[in-house]
């Protein structure tokens, strides 16, 4: 992407789109197109449509989703199928009527079958059943990735998707229960130490393995795929049948009572660590294989405790207006 160009960021004030946003800015990026959600509602098609016929972003991150963890998505299952469905269809489209050159979608690691083969390969897509915890969540990633893929297809378009798996860092939503499990461990545990609480009782059996990737590592590989030279895109994602995303993460994997271990240390809460197996636990277990993205010339970096350290940094810094 040439510096000059304008790129259009949806999502720019969540977890991953303001990581992106960052990122553009620091490798020096300046012509950004940021809308908040008053000023330009993706849910609206109409709405949607004149922004990009009167802007023509020539590049566009779609890092706008409604996202949760199991609670939310057990609580609000028509909410994450019809909001992320509805905006997706609405970003991708309007970004093929109105010219833009290349669309990275940012997708999730749950598309995958929840008993797939470890680690999960992109090529293991659609072959078993998904996780019923976060199914309508991975429904509509599944459809939007479709959606780049079919209009790459039919109409020769360059839309291309990363696959993270969990991300946090700063700016992270740290919701006690409607937050992803990582930065709903820092703030219980954070509560837990100022309150002198004797426990600190964690959803689920703690036997889960789960990997993570610190959110400015995701930046990175999300800018690195979308600079991709076009012999390389045309060559890895735009190829049909092969996958037109990249799975991106860190490789390792670690259990949730390793987890919950690792953010009570960092924390310095002294209590007990329980674990409530009457809770689902979710998919046993979920790594994805990397090694499309280390071939391509990319790999993650930040170890899970550095990352913890700096996340519970920035939440401490920011604990009188965190989300959550």
């Amino acid at each position: 992407m040439e510096k000059s160009a304008k790129i259009f960021v949806a999502g720019h004030g969540g977890l991953a789109g303001s990581a992106i946003v960052a990122r553009l800015r620091a490798e020096g990026y300046d012509n950004l197109l940021l809308r908040t959600r008053a000023e330009l509602d993706l849910l609206d098609q109409g709405a949607v449509r004149a922004f990009f016929a009167a802007e023509r972003p020539e590049y566009v991150f779609l890092a706008a989703a409604k996202v949760g963890g199991i609670h939310a998505n057990n609580t609000y299952p028509a909410e994450f199928l019809y909001e992320n469905l509805t905006i997706q269809a609405n970003v991708i489209h309007s970004a093929y009527l109105a010219g833009v050159r290349r669309l990275l979608f940012l997708g999730s690691s749950c598309i995958y079958p929840r008993l797939a083969p470890q680690p999960m390969q992109e090529t293991d897509l659609l072959t078993g059943e998904l996780e019923p915890t976060n199914e309508p969540y991975a429904i509509a990633k599944i459809a939007g990735l479709k959606m780049c893929e079919a209009y790459n297809r039919q109409y020769g378009t360059c839309f291309v998707a990363v696959m993270p798996t969990n991300l946090y860092g700063p700016g992270d939503n740290f919701h006690p229960e409607n937050s992803h499990v990582l930065p709903a461990l820092i703030r219980r545990f954070h509560e837990a130490r100022l309150a002198g609480a004797p426990e600190v009782i964690v959803w689920g059996s703690g036997r889960p393995l789960r990997e993570f990737l610190y959110i400015d590592e995701m930046a990175d590989g999300s800018l690195f795929v979308m600079n991709l030279d076009e012999s390389t895109l045309a060559e890895h994602l735009l190829r049909y049948p092969r996958p037109c995303f990249v799975n991106l993460g860190s490789g390792v994997e670690v259990s949730i009572r390793q987890l919950a271990e690792t953010v009570r240390e960092v924390v310095g809460y002294g209590g007990r660590l329980t674990f409530d197996a009457s809770k689902p636990d979710g998919a046993p277990r979920k790594l994805l294989d990397v090694s499309a993205m280390k071939a391509l010339g990319w790999e993650a970096k930040v170890s899970l405790r550095q990352g913890v350290e700096e996340t519970y940094a920035w939440f401490l810094k920011n604990v009188d207006r965190v989300r959550g």
